[in-house]
């Protein structure tokens, strides 16, 4: 199964309930069928770079989360129409990080070693 990244940005509300909610339906989604939930990350509450408006009034701040998943193409776009109807959700996008966990520890391996320094 490839590796995914996808990072979120959210419409900020006072309590956390809200994101957190959404973040455990996302990660239940992908467990429940047959993925794995490697990595969830907080990035906090921002001002965004310009308003938003999806599904309601134009927003100026926006919590930033994302989260790691290895998961098959088929949950992925399952996940993705999950967030295009989610009311919370202002902006999403699915990065592809490899298509295979010896990908990432070849990359490990290779940035290790130095292979790509430019030093001549």
């Amino acid at each position: 199964m490839p590796l995914y990244q996808m990072f979120c940005i959210t419409k900020h509300y006072p309590e956390y309930m809200h994101i957190r909610e959404l973040i455990r339906q996302s990660a239940t989604h992908v467990m429940n069928q047959g993925g794995v939930v490697r990595k969830i990350e907080s990035w906090g509450t921002r001002t965004l770079p310009q308003r938003m408006k999806r599904q309601g009034p134009y927003v100026n701040v926006g919590d930033y989360w994302s989260l790691y998943f290895d998961t098959s193409p088929r949950t992925l776009r399952s996940l993705n129409g999950i967030m295009r109807r989610d009311p919370r959700v202002l902006r999403w996008t699915v990065l592809k990080l490899a298509d295979k966990v010896e990908d990432i520890a070849k990359e490990g391996e290779r940035l290790a070693t130095g292979e790509n320094d430019i030093t001549a």
